[in-house]
């Protein structure tokens, strides 16, 4: 191990790390990045090949250079382009990004100086720890009663890629966000598919997007009723995909089944059905497991913070897992204006540790 110590050690390399990157450069402080993927992109190099955001690219995009918008993107972005904005993005700045670096564990040396940061062969020392791992890797699937029984396949939308591998089958999507909307619109153009959500899926009108969802959360979060009246995060945005199915007259749900059974499921009348397959639409879980050394992850499996520095351990702050740590955070824009709010929040905290 090194006796070098960094100002701040980001762990993570995907949109949430890059923009606090940007801010701290710009401070001109010590850090750098540790990736554990094999390129640029984070979690968006592994999502379905057809996704889009639900935001324009004008506010899909992090500190500094904007994302380029394609004409064939009809206002909403492709997952490509977003891909290659990121990957610009760190290049144009020049972030010092290492890759891949599997983080294991962080933890506190003891002459409780400097947070350490491990990684297999690798150890790296750090005033603090900037820990931006976000959700991707801890895909949440529901219990359901005799699950285990069932032979059919299932798989959870982190594994999703190409309504073709679903042709000509009878499927079930199960979720009611914006991605069970989205899957189930392209899924249902191939397969036998149903949209299965616990309650009425919200639709927001037409000319809602991602920005505005956005700054309803953050309204919400303030405690502003009146600037938090239209739509939440998990509302559906109705973009290109989503409407065509609107337009076909199959944009409706139902609600859960009751059970597993072996080929299939039993619906909440008795009725028993075969399903080839199972898409789990149900969102994520902070990936964490990295910090549990510190003893600062909670029974919800969160950390305390407040403006998203641990309460338990305030060398470390946490970037783009969601409301909890900050507004929309798990979104691009959301992870720009976070990182525009609390870097120079770490920035002060270095200089008073500094003396």
């Amino acid at each position: 191990m090194s006796t070098k110590v960094f100002d701040v050690v980001i762990i993570g390399g995907g949109q949430a790390a890059l923009a606090v990157g940007y801010f701290l450069k710009r401070a001109k402080l010590d850090f750098i990045i540790l990736d554990n993927q094999g390129r640029p992109g984070g979690a968006w190099q592994h999502t379905w090949d057809s996704l889009r955001l639900f935001s324009p690219a004008a506010y899909s995009s992090l500190p500094g250079i904007m994302m380029q918008q394609d004409d064939d993107t009809k206002g909403y972005p492709h997952r490509d382009n977003v891909l290659a904005y990121l990957a610009r993005y760190e290049q144009h700045y020049a972030l010092p990004v290492y890759r891949p670096h599997q983080v294991s564990s962080v933890t506190r040396e003891e002459d409780n100086n400097c947070l350490r940061v491990s990684g297999g062969k690798y150890q790296w020392r750090a005033r603090t720890v900037a820990s931006a791992t976000g959700t991707w890797s801890h895909p949440y699937v529901p219990d359901y009663p005799e699950q285990e029984k069932y032979r059919g396949k299932q798989l959870h939308s982190a594994d999703y890629r190409t309504p073709d591998d679903f042709r000509d089958q009878r499927v079930l999507v199960v979720g009611s966000g914006n991605s069970g909307a989205q899957i189930f619109a392209e899924v249902a153009e191939v397969a036998d598919a149903t949209w299965v959500t616990q309650s009425e899926p919200v639709f927001l009108p037409d000319e809602v997007d991602g920005r505005v969802l956005f700054e309803r959360a953050t309204a919400r979060l303030k405690g502003d009723a009146e600037g938090a009246a239209v739509g939440g995060i998990g509302d559906i945005v109705m973009v290109p995909p989503v409407k065509a199915a609107r337009d076909r007259g199959i944009l409706h749900s139902q609600r859960p089944f009751a059970t597993f059974t072996e080929s299939g499921v039993k619906w909440p009348d008795g009725s028993a059905e075969s399903i080839d397959a199972i898409i789990w639409c149900t969102g994520f879980r902070p990936a964490l497991d990295h910090l549990e050394p510190l003893g600062v992850i909670e029974e919800n499996g969160q950390v305390q913070v407040t403006a998203s520095q641990a309460d338990k351990e305030p060398r470390l702050w946490l970037f783009g897992y969601g409301d909890w740590a900050s507004p929309g955070s798990a979104t691009l824009i959301g992870a720009a204006r976070s990182a525009k709010e609390i870097t120079p929040k770490l920035v002060r905290y270095l200089e008073d540790l500094a003396g």
